[in-house]
């Protein structure tokens, strides 16, 4: 009897330790229900007519100058080790993080570990990259892309984008965004637990937005104005993995 309890109790706290590292391992991570980037999130073509695709698309899909260009997928391939595979030491670099953080810090105290763990990390690049997966993402989401988005985003993340995107076909609406620029990208966040890095994003952009109803009627936004927009965005990543690929694991409106 003594030992029936003993393995219930072993099983008990293995099962407590598993869910406690997979929440550690998401920390920042939201439900699924939060608002995606706010519906103004799709391109417009030149000629303003509603969901035509912006230039730089292709058969109706939004093309990242970093997006894979070996395969039929857009992949945003952010700095990782199938990528980077040479990188200076810069440990004892005092400047190593200029213009990202102040050493000491604890956004560069995650960089640190980051590196640590993974020496092929490239901060530039990494913004870089970051800025040109919210460009895809914003775009991917405006269109229903869904495809693009199921390979950028975690599961609870997709699932809100595709709630919301379902609403507003079944509104019968349509979103024209244009990006006039992403203004800035500056790191707010990071963190490492267990070789799974998070690095948070503020970014700050300018877009030309508008909704259009079943009629075509703008019922938000306006096609003729430039509005700025500023974002949080948490992208996750297992260090040392063979996949280089960071996914959207958050995202927080304003900020």
């Amino acid at each position: 009897m003594q030992d029936s309890f003993d393995i219930v109790t072993i099983v008990f706290l293995c099962l407590a330790v598993f869910v406690i590292w997979r929440l550690r391992s998401v920390l920042g991570q939201r439900t699924g229900n939060e608002r995606p980037p706010f519906d103004p999130f799709a391109r417009r073509e030149r000629n303003g007519k509603p969901g035509a695709p912006a230039n730089g698309a292709q058969n109706g899909k939004a093309v990242s100058p970093a997006d894979d260009q070996s395969g039929g997928d857009n992949i945003v391939r952010l700095p990782g080790p199938a990528n980077d595979t040479h990188a200076p030491d810069r440990s004892n670099d005092p400047d190593r993080w200029k213009g990202f953080a102040e050493l000491g810090s604890p956004v560069a105290n995650g960089l640190d570990a980051i590196v640590a763990a993974e020496s092929s990390f490239d901060a530039p690049g990494f913004r870089e990259g970051a800025k040109s997966a919210y460009e895809l993402i914003v775009t991917a989401f405006a269109q229903g892309d869904r495809k693009t988005l199921k390979g950028l985003l975690s599961r609870e993340v997709f699932e809100g984008f595709d709630r919301a995107i379902t609403e507003r076909e079944q509104r019968g609406e349509v979103v024209n965004t244009t990006f006039v620029s992403v203004d800035s990208a500056d790191f707010i966040a990071v963190d490492v637990q267990a070789l799974v890095a998070q690095i948070t994003v503020r970014f700050v952009s300018k877009l030309i937005t508008a909704t259009y109803d079943v009629d075509g009627k703008v019922i938000d936004g306006a096609p003729d104005a430039v509005v700025d927009v500023t974002d949080t965005w948490t992208f996750s990543r297992t260090l040392r993995s063979r996949d280089p690929n960071w996914l959207l694991i958050a995202t927080e409106s304003g900020g």
